[in-house]
């Protein structure tokens, strides 16, 4: 007959050890949200942007994306409870520089890239603790495509760089080449303690 003591430990280990498994597996719940909200606001901002393209041309696209793309992060963050937004290590607008967390993680994209991760695959997501209340965070790596590249590229218009200059004065987001990891969208939510 085995010893109760080590029964008792052993069975305290076994108990202790599946709580720490249970408490790194993916909240699958959120991610199908986060996934589904950026497939909204991705389609959005592009049927605004194609749209805008089509109607007025490149260089009033870039108009109509540094107004439209606020309102389109707002409604999608006040419809669905969410935080939504996007981020870059080189943002166009200030507004959308990164926080610590989300300065990390598209450091951890840029990694992964190097190590030959593919750019569109890349999630990440985690429970944080921000002045005592606990968030889900999900950020979505942006893959750069070609039609990035007319706003985003080493060559821009020259009326499309007047009017990124006017509009961004701080402007960092060039000089990208397709499959670079142009930003990341990043998504937060604050959970029922």
């Amino acid at each position: 007959m085995k010893n109760p003591m080590t029964i008792l430990v052993t069975g305290s280990l076994l108990l202790i050890t599946a709580g720490v498994v249970n408490a790194y597996e993916p909240d699958t719940s959120n991610i199908q949200q986060a996934r589904s909200l950026i497939k909204q606001y991705a389609g959005n901002l592009k049927h605004e942007l194609k749209t805008a393209i089509k109607q007025e041309g490149l260089a009033k696209a870039v108009e109509a994306c540094h107004l439209k793309a606020p309102d389109i992060a707002r409604d999608a963050s006040k419809q669905s409870g969410w935080t939504v937004r996007r981020t870059s290590l080189k943002v166009r607008n200030l507004e959308d520089a990164p926080d610590k967390w989300e300065f990390s993680v598209l450091k951890q994209f840029e990694a992964r890239k190097q190590a030959g991760e593919p750019v569109k695959t890349m999630e990440y997501s985690e429970k944080v603790t921000k002045n005592g209340q606990t968030w889900f965070r999900y950020m979505k790596a942006i893959p750069t495509q070609k039609i990035c590249l007319q706003c985003h590229g080493e060559k821009i218009d020259s009326k499309v760089s007047r009017e990124l200059d006017s509009l961004y004065p701080f402007d960092q987001a060039t000089g990208f080449k397709v499959g670079d990891i142009r930003g990341a969208f990043s998504l937060s939510k604050k959970l029922n303690q």
